[in-house]
C-alpha cells in the first residue's frame, strides 16, 4: 500500500474537540495496520511515544517538506495546512484533509 505521513498537530486540531496526541497516534495506527499502510506521524516538539512511525521536529512542516523529496513513492500527506501543501507539491500520491483523516480513523 502506502507510506502515510501525518502532520499530527494539524491534523489532531483539525476537529472539535481537539483529539489528544496519544488518542491520534493510537487511532492512526489502528487505521494503519487495518488497511495494510506505513505510517509516520511527524510531530512539532517532541512526540508523546518513542517509535519507528514516530518523528519529533522543531517544525513538523519543514521535517515533512525535507522528507518529501526522499520518500519512496507511493505516499500520501495527512494535513489540512494549505502552506504545506504548497511546499511539497506534486510529490505525494494522495492529500488527505486533516478532519475527514480523524473521522475516518
Amino acid at each position: 500500500m502506502a507510506l502515510v505521513v501525518v502532520d499530527a498537530e494539524n491534523t489532531r486540531r483539525s476537529q472539535w474537540p481537539n483529539v489528544s496526541r496519544e488518542e491520534l497516534v493510537r487511532r492512526a495506527r489502528e487505521w494503519a495496520e487495518l488497511q495494510g499502510h506505513e505510517l509516520l506521524v511527524v510531530f512539532d516538539g517532541a512526540p508523546p511515544a518513542d517509535a519507528p512511525d514516530l518523528l519529533g521536529s522543531r517544525n513538523a512542516d519543514d521535517a515533512i517538506v525535507d522528507l518529501a523529496a526522499q520518500l519512496p513513492t507511493p505516499w500520501w500527506l495527512v494535513t489540512s495546512d494549505r502552506g504545506l501543501r504548497g511546499r511539497v507539491g506534486d510529490r505525494p500520491e494522495r492529500v488527505i484533509g486533516g478532519g475527514s483523516f480523524v473521522r475516518t480513523i
